[in-house]
């Protein structure tokens, strides 16, 4: 009889070593099946059924939002065809089961672009009245990463992640190991963030050099997504912007604005780095959304006095 604890500590493994999942990805694995086989008063995977799973998945839609029960079924139903691929159940339970429900629709929230044109010129005035060298090294730093999260839509993870061979400031371009170790190579089309990553790659050049990762931290290590979450708080409290800004909202922002001004989705979906179309139209909801107000605000036909 197989235990199910050892099966999913060995899944896991198979996840990490042979799949290549990211830590991410795998600590979210680690948690849902977790839950799931503390529900579980079997003691064989081939003793469950499809009423228990059907049983749990409801139980899951009474405490969580649909997001969440989409990724925690999800990541069952992946444990449950490996067990069909090493052969240890005959049958899939998930065959059995009819899963459709409907996400109710996020719309994904940007910054105005006059608050991102405030928040970069409060950074750039800070790096002209700062009184320490220090401080304007980290300044130097800040500005580069903020300019490059906008210039390029990229996720925090990938920014922290970046090396040092990654970035080309000759030809002017970035490439990105994505989710799933996807490559894509980025163009930076803007002077302003080209000069902005020179000044940074010149003043932090030993510092680089010794921590194997572009940007870097003051104690020369990679520097973290939680510095850079702090650090664009600390830049939106000191533009007294009244606004949460996220890392990610730079990327939502990149996506949106170049929507707007007409660029084709499947080059927004490439930029982005999106494995499906289907994720970037997300966009086209904002979009439509600025569209209704521009048609309601801006159209002359609602000046006419009849």
């Amino acid at each position: 009889m197989n235990n199910v604890q050892t099966i999913i500590d060995q899944y896991l493994d198979f996840c990490q070593y042979q799949k290549r999942l990211n830590t991410k990805t795998l600590k979210a694995y680690r948690i849902d099946l977790k839950q799931f086989s503390s529900q579980l008063t079997i003691l064989s995977f081939s003793a469950v059924t499809s009423d228990i799973l059907e049983s749990y998945i409801s139980t899951l839609h009474k405490t969580y939002q649909p997001k969440t029960v989409k990724r925690k079924i999800a990541s069952i139903k992946a444990l449950f065809h490996y067990l069909e691929y090493k052969n240890i159940i005959q049958i899939n339970p998930f065959n059995k089961i009819l899963l459709k429900f409907r996400e109710p629709i996020r719309l994904p929230k940007i910054i105005p672009l006059h608050t991102i044109e405030t928040f970069l010129s409060v950074m750039y005035t800070q790096k002209q009245t700062v009184s320490t060298p220090l401080q304007k090294k980290c300044i130097i730093r800040d500005i580069a990463v903020i300019e490059l999260l906008f210039a390029t839509g990229i996720r925090i993870s990938e920014l922290c992640s970046l090396k040092p061979s990654n970035i080309n400031l000759y030809e002017q371009n970035i490439l990105i190991y994505g989710k799933g170790s996807k490559e894509r190579r980025l163009q930076i089309g803007n002077d302003d963030t080209i000069h902005a990553l020179k000044e940074y790659q010149s003043t932090y050049q030993q510092e680089i050099q010794d921590c194997g990762y572009f940007f870097v931290n003051r104690l020369h290590h990679r520097l973290s997504e939680q510095s850079v979450r702090e650090m664009i708080n600390k830049y939106t409290s000191l533009a007294a912007i009244n606004l949460h800004i996220t890392p990610h909202m730079f990327r939502h922002s990149f996506a949106t604005y170049l929507l707007e001004a007409d660029v084709d989705i499947r080059y927004i979906q490439e930029m982005l780095g999106h494995s499906s179309i289907s994720v970037t139209q997300i966009y086209t909801h904002v979009a439509m959304a600025k569209q209704k107000d521009i048609l309601t605000t801006k159209h002359p036909r609602k000046n006419f006095k009849l």
